[in-house]
């Protein structure tokens, strides 16, 4: 039978999202599910994606921690000449590891106020943003890292790409290293390929691409991360990124044996990975989305889908992989039953969409489960219960849309307006905002992906470098470089607040346009119900519906590993996942 429209998907990633993280952690946000569509026409497969890893590295350029904007100085390098006393002392300060006086006295050097040539000024300044990295003042040492990077023609920019290295370890992701790191090309990376330094050779390919992956250079991003060695600590973070590249050139089959490539690794042991048991079921949650985007085809003439039922079957394969156990358990089931739904396999689509809504999940939010399973009534004729569908979907969701709506119309968009909704975002992490019982569950699900976590994060490591700077030395804190040291705190302070707030207010509206989306697609399908009631379905949806001949395909009978058991309105744990639901037409085509 004819299959009703899909949109041919790729995936795409959130890996910022996803996000994986310069540093080790990896985050997804459970990837925008399809666009559920009239009843006799769902325009949207599942639309799954990759990253996290969330990720929402989605393309958007995060914040610049640095200076950004600045204007690249390509003066030529001024060598260094006789250093004066002043310079000379702030050196030996230096290399006795005296980082207090040693910082006062080099920024005096690095400012011109000991009267050094430019050469000896930027020695100084390269030792003064690595005696502030001793002192463990790691955004003021990057703050000055930074502008080193401005400088291509700097005495010691080299050798900052290093440093860059190790803060990216220091400082979470939104500080965005990257960005600086992308300063640099596969050149100076190079420099850095020897049996000494192979750990940071590994771990500055993978920086770099995934500068280049950001910023949409694909081919450049995966040619680094291949240079990421098995034996380095990014390798499968590299590797994850490299299929989704992959994934983002619609090159499905290198993009399967990447993520084959994680589960290779993890399997035999020898690779380090945080949290492999996460990153083992992200890796069969991005094949399966892979095999399936893959598996949809639409014909260019009359827009009609056709399914590879080899992919299909492979992704539904992948789905059934992720643990039960894991977080995103939930969102593989529910993005199976799309898959199950373009099989027309529609008793394994209901049973998932049973468990999905079973008591054990209280705080699962699907709207579009409901959506789906009425398009699955309304597919097999059965107008009265997918009104009943329909009807119940709309009384649970709109109350929650407009309790949703009315706390973010709290929030009028103009001046401060991201340091609010940055306050919004910590209680509702802390559990203390004010908002209906109802909604507060999606709410915090909704800016609780790892990406806005991140953002948390970083302002609690800022906030605990103003207070090691206010237990610092009373000659510190009146020497002129203090004053450096609490600007590039409060600045970046400043920036990621305004960053995760305005972060936390995308998400909110994301969450929320969503759900419009999906009483839409509601409305459509009664739309429909009532064209078919009165015999006036257009003949294109007529088509797609099944026959009772068909439905039989749908009726679940045991076999030698399972037995039927009644379904009588209790829930049973070890039985999630293993529901299933006979449903027959009552088309008369």
């Amino acid at each position: 039978m004819r299959r009703r429209l899909m949109r041919n998907v790729w995936v795409t990633t959130l890996v910022a999202a996803t996000g994986l993280t310069g540093a080790s952690a990896y985050g997804q946000r459970r990837p925008k599910k399809p666009a559920a569509p009239a009843a006799g026409q769902p325009a949207a497969a599942s639309k799954p994606a990759p990253v996290d890893m969330d990720a929402d590295q989605s393309q958007a350029a995060p914040a610049k921690s640095g200076k950004p904007g600045k204007v690249v100085d390509n003066s030529p390098a001024s060598p260094a000449g006789q250093p004066t006393e002043a310079a000379a002392q702030a050196k030996r300060l230096y290399e006795s590891e005296k980082w207090w006086d040693a910082a006062k006295a080099l920024y005096r050097v690095s400012t011109g106020e000991t009267g050094d040539d430019e050469g000896n000024k930027q020695i100084a300044q390269f030792n003064l943003a690595k005696a502030l990295y001793k002192l463990k003042f790691y955004q003021g040492a990057y703050s000055i890292f930074s502008e080193i990077t401005d400088k291509p023609n700097h005495l010691k920019y080299n050798e900052t790409l290093l440093w860059l290295a190790k803060l990216a370890t220091d400082l979470p992701e939104p500080a965005d290293v990257i960005e600086r790191v992308g300063k640099y090309n596969q050149e100076h990376v190079a420099k850095f390929n020897n049996h000494e330094q192979q750990d940071l050779y590994w771990q500055l390919n993978y920086l770099l691409g995934r500068y280049k992956y950001r910023n949409g250079a694909f081919p450049e991003a995966l040619s680094l991360f291949e240079k990421v060695d098995r034996r380095s600590k990014y390798y499968v973070q590299a590797q994850f990124f490299g299929g989704v590249s992959n994934v983002q050139m619609r090159q499905s089959k290198p993009a399967v044996q990447a993520f084959q490539r994680i589960l290779g690794a993890i399997e035999e042991g020898d690779v380090e990975v945080e949290d492999e048991a996460r990153m083992r079921d992200l890796a069969y949650l991005s094949m399966a989305r892979t095999f399936y985007s893959a598996s949809i085809k639409l014909d260019e003439n009359t827009n009609a889908p056709t399914v590879d039922q080899t992919h299909l079957s492979a992704a539904v394969k992948y789905w059934n992989m992720v643990d039960v156990a894991s977080e995103y358990w939930l969102d593989a089931l529910f993005e199976e039953s799309w898959a199950y739904f373009m099989a027309g396999d529609y008793s394994h689509a209901l049973g998932n969409i049973h468990t999905i809504q079973s008591p054990y999940f209280p705080q699962s939010y699907y709207p579009e489960a409901d959506v789906l399973k009425a398009v699955i009534y309304f597919s097999n004729c059965q107008y009265d219960d997918a009104l009943t569908i329909v009807a119940k979907f709309r009384s649970r969701y709109e109350p929650i849309r407009a309790e949703l709506t009315k706390t973010l119309d709290k929030f009028k968009k103009g001046s401060n307006q991201e340091q609010e909704f940055y306050k919004f975002l910590k209680d509702v992490r802390d559990d203390k905002a004010q908002i209906d019982s109802r909604v507060a569950p999606i709410v915090k699900s909704s800016l609780s992906d790892r990406q806005l976590l991140r953002n948390l994060e970083y302002v609690r490591l800022l906030d605990e470098e103003e207070n090691r700077f206010k237990k610092a030395p009373g000659s510190f804190k009146d020497a002129k470089v203090a004053d450096l040291v609490k600007d590039s705190v409060h600045d970046a302070r400043e920036l990621a607040v305004r960053n995760a707030g305005d972060l936390a207010r995308a998400r909110y509206e994301r969450n929320l346009a969503d759900l419009n989306e999906q009483m839409r697609n509601g409305q459509k399908i009664l739309i429909d119900i009532t064209a078919a009631q009165r015999n006036q379905l257009d003949q294109a949806i007529q088509g797609a519906q099944v026959t009772v001949e068909e439905s039989k395909a749908n009726i679940v009978k045991p076999d030698e590993e399972h037995v039927i058991w009644p379904f009588n309105g209790e829930y049973w744990r070890d039985e999630l996942g293993f529901y299933r639901q006979t449903i027959t037409s009552k088309c008369g085509r």
